[in-house]
């Protein structure tokens, strides 16, 4: 479960062109000098940027990543998430079939190419929608989901608040233009990280190169806009966006060395140069960076004495991996302190906060998460609470 945090600072290096206040995922993170300087992120010729590393939800660069701007075709990451969950919940099914109304068929822009007389199942509008960015499918999906649009744009900016994108705020499900429809690179970070969590299912589609439909009167093949797909093996995401008055948008993902980094590049002066400097900042990540396990999920980092319970003791430890990224070499500089939340009283349940886990690189903080129980621990009867109790008192 991804929680707030201060951003952990890279290099020091890079901390000079760093102000960043808000936070994305793991808890209490604290910035750090790395031991070792690693060069300086590439300067980018772009609006703002962001570089997430997935897996320990660490901000290794940023420029602007709370500023307002505009998503433009980033948008239609919100309108599949929400998508895949009405798929998962059962309230759409992917065989399902929609007809487009004249209101999506007008739409402009970006097309699938749905004609009003040819229903498409949800799957091809799906992919419609990711692949090549059809505001067709968009619109289509939507009133598919909320009965209208507007409905769906306020369910979109509810779903946004829930993520913690609290700089967004969504007037349609396509992107276009509107005074009222915007977010920014942390907020879309944010919402790029739940996709590939929450519904990892569904994220092979943004790899797709191309995308071929029937309408009924032609078969259309059209291809993927984003450029790293064809350029960078290690490149499997996300979504390209671009109106003239945002310029042209990218969310780059690639995995290497079993990590994953996500790129948010927007306003660009066109498509090869947001695909030129999506990866400047990718290979600058993978290149400089490493993200080491801390812990396992479920391992026990210790069994403390548990008072009134129905055991003596309980394990403690994390729910789930915990990672955090470092300089390249700098790992074995990594020490971990353990701190409880003395006395331990029973009950306790699984996942409760039982105390503290401190890491600091070459004695310096690194990163702070809470101790969480491993088990559930019912209560004594009444003599050993009892008991217990007398101890306390000369404890």
């Amino acid at each position: 479960m991804f929680c707030s945090i201060l951003y952990p600072l890279p290099p020091k290096s890079q901390i000079a062109a760093m102000n960043l206040r808000h936070s994305l995922f793991a808890i209490f993170l604290i910035p750090v000098l790395a031991q070792a300087e690693a060069p300086p992120a590439p300067p980018l010729a772009a609006k703002a940027w962001l570089l997430l590393d997935q897996q320990s939800g660490m901000i290794l660069n940023a420029k602007d990543p709370d500023t307002r701007v505009e998503p433009a075709s980033l948008t239609k990451l919100m309108t599949a998430y929400l998508t895949f969950k009405a798929v998962k919940a059962g309230k759409i099914k992917l065989d399902q079939q929609f007809t487009v109304s004249m209101r999506g068929y007008k739409v402009g822009g970006s097309t699938m190419f749905l004609e009003p007389t040819m229903p498409a199942k949800v799957d091809d509008l799906i992919k419609g929608m990711i692949v090549v960015s059809g505001n067709d499918a968009c619109v289509t999906l939507a009133e598919a989901i909320a009965g209208s649009e507007e409905v769906f744009a306020q369910m979109m900016t509810a779903e946004a608040k829930r993520l913690g994108m609290n700089q967004t705020n969504f007037k349609n499900s396509a992107g276009l233009p509107d005074p009222d429809h915007y977010t920014s690179v942390a907020d879309l970070a944010k919402l790029s990280a739940a996709i590939i969590r929450d519904y990892p299912e569904f994220y092979p589609i943004y790899s797709m190169k191309s995308f071929t439909y029937n309408n009924g009167r032609k078969t259309t093949t059209q291809p993927n806009r984003n450029l790293l797909l064809y350029r960078d093996a290690f490149v499997d995401g996300m979504k390209t966006g671009h109106t003239a008055s945002a310029g042209y948008n990218l969310i780059a993902s690639t995995k290497r060395e079993n990590r994953r980094l996500v790129s948010v590049v927007v306003g660009t002066s066109g498509e090869e140069v947001r695909a030129q400097e999506s990866a400047k900042l990718l290979n600058w990540g993978v290149q400089f960076f490493e993200a080491p396990k801390l812990a396992v999920a479920n391992q026990s980092l210790a069994t403390p004495r548990v008072w009134k319970g129905a055991a003596e003791q309980v394990s403690v430890g994390f729910l789930a991996d915990r990672y955090v990224t470092l300089g390249r070499g700098e790992a074995q500089g990594l020490k971990r302190d353990l701190t409880l939340n003395e006395p331990l009283i029973a009950p306790i349940k699984r996942g409760q906060t039982v105390g503290t886990v401190k890491y600091s690189l070459n004695g310096k903080p690194m990163a702070e998460y809470p101790l969480l129980a491993l088990q559930d621990v019912g209560e004594a009867g009444f003599f050993g609470r009892l008991l217990d109790t007398i101890k306390l008192w000369f404890k």
